[in-house]
């Protein structure tokens, strides 16, 4: 069976993607110089955050993922990331590829809030390959890429930021179930306010709504009781 290994030599954030996507540049070898038809490999990436140090700021960011930091001992576990498909072509040997991995900026999401929190340095990945390989010299065999295959990278935090500041420069996203959203845009339309910012600074200020104001039901504001 042909022996592979795999190893990530860079990562950039993808600036025409239609989304947030970062690039992983992949190195793909077959011991002794073995000739590969093609490669269908599975990959998951995961983020490991007992690997590196928390400057203050960041620990206070990262304590409703992991609690305290006297508790980050136990509490430090890794955190999915991504789970994607990658087919590489034909090669003999060594190869490189892309893998190309869309990332969300849903603050739901646990690798999200985690990166989020970050305020420089990098950013501990692990990468779990598996799959089928078709090789052979004069016909082809199928087998399979054995579980055990990974490859560690440390991603610049920049690379995450970078790629966030192309589809959402200086903004923030947090998804909100659609009854919350019908609320907000009636809320929104009501009082005449010029955008999105405009309607949660006006909410947060404690803007008493009317008493028949749909949001007063979904998130009992009763707004300010100023004299």
């Amino acid at each position: 069976m042909t022996e592979f290994s795999f190893a990530c030599t860079g990562v950039r954030a993808d600036r025409y993607a239609a989304g947030p996507t970062l690039v992983f540049r992949l190195r793909v070898t077959a011991a002794d110089n073995a000739r590969v038809h093609a490669l269908a490999l599975r990959c998951q990436i995961r983020v490991e955050p007992a690997r590196r140090a928390y400057e203050s700021a960041e620990a206070d960011g990262l304590a409703d993922l992991f609690g305290e930091r006297s508790r980050w001992g136990s509490t430090l576990q890794p955190v999915q990331f991504a789970q994607v498909s990658l087919m590489v072509p034909s090669f003999t040997g060594e190869t490189e590829a892309d893998l190309v991995v869309p990332c969300t900026y849903d603050m739901d999401v646990a690798a999200t809030r985690y990166l989020r929190a970050l305020t420089a340095g990098e950013v501990p990945l692990l990468m779990l390959f598996s799959g089928t390989a078709f090789t052979g010299v004069g016909g082809f065999q199928v087998e399979p890429v054995p579980w055990d295959r990974e490859a560690a990278f440390r991603m610049p935090v920049t690379a995450w930021q970078e790629m966030v500041e192309q589809h959402f420069p200086g903004c923030g996203w947090i998804r909100l179930p659609r009854d919350t959203m019908d609320a907000l845009l009636a809320y929104r339309s009501r009082h005449a306010l010029p955008s999105w910012e405009a309607t949660v600074a006006a909410l947060l200020e404690g803007a008493d709504p009317p008493a028949h104001d749909p949001l007063r039901a979904l998130t009992g504001t009763t707004g300010r009781t100023d004299p």
